[in-house]
């Protein structure tokens, strides 16, 4: 497999830690997000992937985008370990909180938009995320056991960890979340989600290499 990412994307973190939860080996083909205006916008990666994206996977004799597209395509071949609970409810759960980072959070921040939003981009993203880990913590109040749904990781969990990452990176204060403090705590000691991490990539800059 070869796996087209950027060390701090969070979208390519998700699938990054769900190739390593499911032992895949894979080479990393970098995108820089940012040098030469954006490398996701040249010609050769917009024929990988139109929406000139990241992540996109090469795997099994097609290429994938789309985060949840893509676990869910590695929960279908390579089904060990689950990634989805067997239980339809927390099932249903798992994809409520996912879709709830992935859908309702982390669009309103990414990189595309806070390039229009100029000077306010840091408040702008603050909000954003603040707002939804408001109903996010009252969720997983709910929902959650050792990690955000029962005791299993789940797709969840590989939502919560990059986008918890990107609020501490635009400095949001996360006392008010201590179910997600907490969750994301006990998911970062998991070898999974620390090779995974974005400190830790063929392309982290050594300045931020763990």
């Amino acid at each position: 497999p070869l796996l087209y990412s950027y060390f701090r994307s969070s979208c390519s973190w998700r699938v990054r830690i769900a190739l390593a939860l499911k032992g895949i080996s894979y080479d990393v083909v970098p995108v820089n997000l940012l040098k030469d205006g954006g490398q996701q916008f040249s010609a050769e990666f917009k024929a990988v992937n139109p929406m000139q994206q990241v992540p996109a996977l090469r795997i099994d004799g097609i290429t994938l985008s789309q985060s949840l597209a893509i676990i869910h395509y590695l929960e279908d071949t390579r089904p060990n370990p689950r990634l989805l609970p067997q239980d339809p409810k927390k099932r249903a759960q798992v994809r409520m909180i996912a879709d709830h980072i992935v859908s309702g959070i982390q669009p309103l921040q990414n990189l595309s938009v806070l390039k229009q939003m100029g000077e306010k981009k840091m408040e702008w993203a603050q909000n954003c995320i603040a707002s939804g880990f408001q109903a996010l913590e009252q969720i997983l109040q709910h929902s959650a056991g050792r990690y955000c749904v029962g005791d299993e990781v789940s797709m969840a969990d590989l939502c919560l960890v990059p986008q918890v990452f990107n609020a501490e990176r635009f400095k949001v204060d996360m006392g008010p979340y201590p179910t997600i403090t907490r969750i994301n705590k006990t998911l970062l000691e998991l070898e999974a989600f620390k090779v995974s991490h974005p400190s830790r990539q063929p392309d982290t800059p050594a300045e931020l290499r763990a």
